[in-house]
Order: structure tokens, then sequence, then C-alpha cells
């Protein structure tokens, strides 16, 4: 059966409504545990055939792939901007980027190398010779995030793909539209049936998926969803990426306009709904004032409202629920003593106005949880080592920035935060697409990035002769 066969015949619509003005902009059907389990059933007799193609071969395919997306390019970034809010220009982003992730896995298939150990390197050891390689795991699941919902399902289909996988794609119910196109821009490409397929449905497809005859699970989403999923799957390997409350450190030595439009781009892309944003923006207190004075007139020319125009730099966050959990800890924040809005603060609908509040306390709703929205909440220090330490207590350790060019600092920051990538005179949502990302704590487990995926969805194997 085909994918779109499977969906017609699933029990109910998933209406798909725009974030920004609440118009229908597609719907798909939602999967039965019974057509997921098929789904997956039709994986594994698709990859039982797919897992003796040479190298060549699954780089060929992504390669086509990526080139059939960027022939559907315009129309993928509008179906991108239309299902979860992301302004055009962003989407376009995101399309080109979906593309390098493509290409990186089909060149990456060519070089997944394996090594070979002597096992006589004791004394009594003997005359033979270990033979390492790596084979597919089988079956991934991919559960994915309303965020990136092209980027981030490339960056499991690829390594998945050119590893010699199959792939059964869950993706958010908030944006199920991109993930259904790719899969029909797969079959335009020439991919084998069934060896990537599409499920719909909300937390119990994510779960019925997770808990069928899968080999790997592969999932972006929060904390608490992650743990059910991992829960579900039992022993299958698990890869998660589960988000972050990420800093940025500002010195004095470092250079401020720089830092200033960075922290813009970083806080108020996709209207800070990124896992790497910058959630926590540390300011020394040399260089607080100074600091903000040029990053409040920044704010203040952020245009906002609707994602489909050109000129339009922030869009919606994803929906009325999303937008009242950002409220809502944004009053929650300005009735702390001390704490100052120094811009934003309101929303309308969907719509939060990029907003900035200082001198906001470690404890504060907007700050010590992951805020997925424009909010940016400010602290100014004076110690390192005590503002190391405040991040490192908190649950999250995903990425960290900071703007120095003092190498003691750069040394002590890279060596001390307990996160998984350090990002020097950059912010923590720098990411490049065959570079390892992921974090530690509750902030995930394993890696993405192409590289070093293709190695965590494949299984070693020994020979010793």
């Amino acid at each position: 059966m085909s994918i779109h066969n499977a969906l017609k015949v699933a029990a109910r619509a998933i209406e798909v409504r725009s974030p920004y003005d609440g118009r229908l902009v597609g719907e798909v059907g939602e999967s039965s545990t019974g057509e997921i389990l098929a789904a997956i059933s039709r994986a594994k007799s698709a990859q039982e055939i797919f897992r003796r193609s040479l190298p060549s071969e699954r780089r060929a395919m992504l390669v086509a792939l990526a080139e059939e997306i960027a022939r559907d390019a315009e129309n993928l970034a509008r179906l991108i901007s239309d299902e979860m809010g992301k302004t055009i220009r962003e989407a376009r982003n995101e399309v080109r980027r979906a593309q390098n992730t493509l290409k990186l896995s089909g060149d990456a298939a060519t070089f997944l190398d394996g090594e070979v150990l002597h096992c006589g390197i004791v004394e009594g050891g003997v005359d033979r010779q270990a033979t390492i390689t790596y084979e597919p795991a089988g079956v991934v699941a991919a559960i994915t995030p309303f965020n990136y919902p092209l980027n981030l399902l490339c960056h499991k289909l690829g390594p998945a793909i050119a590893t010699g996988n199959a792939v059964v794609a869950k993706p958010s119910p908030k944006a199920p539209l991109t993930a259904t196109r790719l899969a029909e821009l797969a079959r335009k490409a020439g991919w084998p049936d069934n060896l990537f397929q599409v499920v719909h449905g909300g937390a119990e497809a994510a779960l019925a998926l997770a808990r069928g005859p899968i080999d790997l699970l592969s999932f972006t989403g929060g904390p608490a969803a992650g743990l059910a999923l991992k829960n579900a799957s039992g022993l299958v390997r698990c890869l998660m990426e589960l988000g972050g409350n990420d800093p940025l450190f500002v010195f004095p030595d470092a250079d401020l306009e720089r830092a200033v439009m960075t922290t813009i781009g970083h806080r108020f892309e996709i209207a800070g709904q990124s896992c790497a944003a910058i959630k926590k923006l540390y300011l020394h207190e040399d260089i607080a004032e100074q600091f903000i004075e040029k990053l409040l007139p920044a704010v203040a020319g952020i245009r906002h409202g609707d994602p489909s125009l050109e000129e339009t730099d922030m869009g919606p966050v994803i929906d009325s629920a999303a937008a009242e959990v950002v409220e809502s800890r944004i009053q929650a924040t300005l009735k702390l003593p001390g704490v100052e809005l120094l811009a934003g603060g309101t929303r309308t609908g969907t719509l939060m106005a990029p907003t900035v509040i200082a001198n906001v306390p470690a404890d504060a709703a907007v700050i010590a949880e992951e805020t997925f929205g424009p909010v940016i909440a400010i602290r100014v220090f004076r110690d390192a080592s005590q503002a190391i330490a405040e991040v490192n207590a908190g649950d999250y350790g995903l990425q960290a920035g900071i703007f120095t060019n003092d190498h003691a600092l750069i040394r002590q920051f890279s060596r001390e935060l307990r996160v998984g990538g350090v990002m020097v005179n950059e912010g923590p949502d720098f990411r490049a697409e065959h570079v390892p990302f992921g974090g530690i704590k509750k902030s995930g487990l394993g890696r993405e990035g192409v590289r070093i995926a293709l190695r965590e969805m494949s299984e070693p194997k020994v020979v010793i002769d």
C-alpha cells in the first residue's frame, strides 16, 4: 500500500491551520496503530533489499532528492511558512539547508569507514586481525517537531538512508504537510517503494511507533515526551534532542555590535522557537548598560507580523496555547522585585512582541525553564566562575555562546560549561549540518550532525580471523 493510500483510510483528518491567521492550509489523515505497524512492516521488507545497496547508489538517491527539493524550493518554503508561521525568508533558508544536509549525507555514505585491529597487542595475544565494519540498524523511526519541519527531518532521513536503513517518519501534527511533501519528492526522485514512509498523529501515534518493531528511534522534542518514548521503545537504541536553555555570555572586550546582531538573530528567529536559541543573556557588568543601549533600537526595528511578506522579520508562535505560556511567564517574571520590562511584553493572538526583560532572577519563570518565544531575559554578572556555575546548575546542557577574545576565558568556558557545544564569538544557535549537535542532561541522548549520525544509525560488526 502506498503512503497516500495508507493515509486516505485513516480514522480522521488532522486540520493544519496557519498560526498567523487561522486559515486552513491543508489536512492529513491520522494514522491508526494498525496503519503504523503496517508501515513498519513494509519498511522492514524494503530495508532487507536496500541494506545490500552500494554507497554510490545511496549517494545518488540523496543527491536526487536534494535536486527535487531545489526544483520545488519556493513551494516548499511557502508550505513551511503557511503551516508553522516561519517567515518566508527563514523558510527559504531552511529549504537551502535541507538540500545541504542531504548532499552531505550522500557524501558521507561513501566514507563510512571501518578499521582493522590486530589482536596480538599484548603478551600472549594471538596472531589474528579484527575487522570492524558498520552495518545498517534496520528501520529508523523519526519523530520530528514543528519548528524545522524539513531540515530536522532531513537530519534523520539523510544519515539513515546513507547507512542503508529504512525510515518511518512521524512529523508534528502542528506542521505535518512538509514531511508529506518530502515523501512525495522522494518517490519522484525514484526512491524504492516503502523505504521512506510518513505516518501522522499526535502523542498516541508517536507511542505506537516507538512500541512497534523498529530498530532505532530518533526523536526531537521535549524531555517529558522523550522520556515517555524512551520507556515505550524498551531496549531500542534512542537518539534524542530534547531542547535547551542556552546562554550567551558577553564580555567587555567583545565586538558589541556583532554581539547585538547575534542576539537578535539567535533569539528572534522563528519567534524564539529554536531549541538552541539564546534563552539567557549574560552581560558583564562593565558593558551591560552600553550593550542594552545598542540592543533596544535593534529590537524596536524588528518587523513582526504576516510571515508571508518579504519584509517581515518575525512571524507568530505556533499556536495560541504556546503564546499563552510565553505571556504568562513574562507576566509572572514582571511581578518579581527589581525586574524591568525594556521592550515588548504584549501579544496579539499568536503574535508576541519582541520582548526584553532586565534584572531577571535566575529562578524566574521566563529563564528557569526553556521558553519557546521571543523573549530576551538579561542577567548581569561580574564573576565568570559564578556565571558558569549558575548555568551548570540548570537541567539542560545543549549549547552556549561566548563573546570575547580573551583566550583564558575561552579556555575556561570551553572546559567548564556542561553543554554539548560552545560557540566562540557566536550564539548558541549556530549549527553546521555536518558537525555533531546535541547536549547532555535533559537536553538529550546521542548526537545529530551528518558525520556522527551515520555511526549512530549503524551497528558495528567485528569479524576476527
